[in-house]
């Protein structure tokens, strides 16, 4: 898929926040770089790192109790009886069985879009995940992006918010998005997390949701619920 065969706002309305001078001073604020004295980070700066990351080879294929508290860093959380179906029960191997399927080492603007698209293992997951009670599809991008997050991205109200609903997918918009004209877009994410001093460990994926969640908040959008 071309840039070309893209809804132009989406892929206009990303550049603009990943390009805006605005945006290194965004990133670096939410990750708490260069704050004075007594400033706090978000709590979203420890979604990747906490207790060193989900995707870390010995934990990248299943979801533990880290994960959960993890994504409740980025102000969710994943019902009890859900968590214990994920941590003891059969929604828990079912997950296991998808994620020993979805790549772990690999870049969105990397992966082939088959390991994207409708009826592969990852948007299985995200299914599986969202059709939980009370999870939806918020909870279970969460959850998908800690265990994956060079492949899967954040996506939420306010990015969709600033972002739209693009077809057929966030996820297969926002990877036409990166692997455009040469892979512009990503080098662009890379650049901007040189910048404002984010660590190599936080994914280019990561970056982008920061710069457009902070970038849209400050706008004091009314995003719809």
């Amino acid at each position: 898929m071309s840039l070309a065969g893209l809804p132009q706002p989406f892929a206009a309305q990303l550049r603009a926040f990943i390009t805006d001078p605005q945006a290194v001073v965004d990133v670096r604020r939410y990750f708490g770089i260069g704050l004075p004295p007594g400033g706090v980070p978000f709590t979203g700066s420890r979604f990747e790192h906490l207790a060193g990351g989900g995707d870390r080879p010995e934990v990248a294929d299943r979801i533990t109790a880290e994960d959960l508290i993890a994504v409740q860093t980025l102000s969710v959380t994943v019902p009890a009886p859900v968590a214990l179906d994920i941590l003891e029960g059969r929604l828990g191997a079912r997950l296991s069985g998808l994620l020993q399927a979805i790549p772990r080492d690999i870049d969105m603007t990397d992966a082939d879009v088959s390991v994207l698209a409708d009826g592969s293992p990852a948007d299985q997951a995200w299914h599986l995940l969202r059709d939980q009670p009370d999870v939806g599809w918020v909870i279970a991008g969460k959850l998908l992006a800690r265990k994956r997050p060079r492949l899967l991205p954040v996506y939420d109200k306010v990015v969709r918010c600033a972002l739209g609903r693009p077809r057929p997918s966030f996820w297969l918009a926002l990877h036409a998005a990166l692997r455009a004209d040469d892979r512009a877009l990503h080098r662009q994410l890379l650049e901007l997390r040189q910048v404002a001093g984010v660590p190599e460990t936080v994914s280019a994926l990561r970056v982008c949701d920061v710069a457009v969640w902070m970038g849209h908040r400050a706008e004091d959008h009314a995003c719809p619920r």
